[in-house]
């Protein structure tokens, strides 16, 4: 067995035989739904793009839950410990 068979997992008239069928099945889909290579790069794109958004505006919406709580909380806390404080 050559090193080139071992690499590719089968004889290479056989790989690019397996590869062609797939690329003219997955080309034939592609045509149907009327996406180019390009719209897959971008549609992959703009997935990593709002996924990193979503996590700095779940951060923001966290943070802002914080403050928003902290705005009763603290207060509340000041409070409770100057009544302690006097007794």
């Amino acid at each position: 067995m050559s090193a080139l068979t071992r690499f590719l997992g089968d004889s290479p008239l056989r790989v690019i035989l397996k590869l062609l069928v797939v690329s003219f099945l997955v080309g034939l889909v592609m045509h149907a739904f009327g996406w180019s290579p390009w719209d897959v790069f971008y549609a992959i794109q703009k997935f990593f793009m709002d996924l990193w958004n979503l996590g700095f505006h779940a951060i923001d919406r966290f943070l802002g839950y914080i403050l928003l709580g902290a705005a009763i909380v603290v207060p509340a806390f000041i409070l409770l410990r100057l009544a302690n404080y006097r007794k």
